[in-house]
């Protein structure tokens, strides 16, 4: 079971983080108020599930877990970043024709 949450939450971060928000106390032990998830729902997904595995699996987000947290956080700010190259190359492309 835990592998195939983790895997769904490669695939579709935010409904995960939604249903352990609403379903679980897993972020609970993590965050001491509701409004850090709720941002981590809205900008960066991924790290917020990293960052919250890291706490509750070694209590401290150091060695292995940092990595791992670090690693999610690049791939949020490259969604992010390659949204935006994406549109501009879009409009690029739509100006020539």
């Amino acid at each position: 079971m835990p592998c195939l949450i983790g895997c769904l939450a490669l695939m579709v971060p935010r409904l995960v983080l939604l249903a352990l928000f609403l379903f679980t106390h897993y972020l609970d032990h993590v965050f001491q108020s509701r409004a850090w998830p709720v941002l981590g729902f809205l900008f960066m997904p991924l790290t917020t599930l990293a960052y919250a595995y890291a706490k509750n699996a070694s209590g401290a987000v150091d060695g292995w877990y940092l990595a791992l947290v670090i690693v999610a956080a690049t791939v949020d700010l490259g969604l992010w970043g390659g949204g935006g190259w994406r549109g501009r190359a879009y409009r690029v492309i739509r100006r020539d024709d």
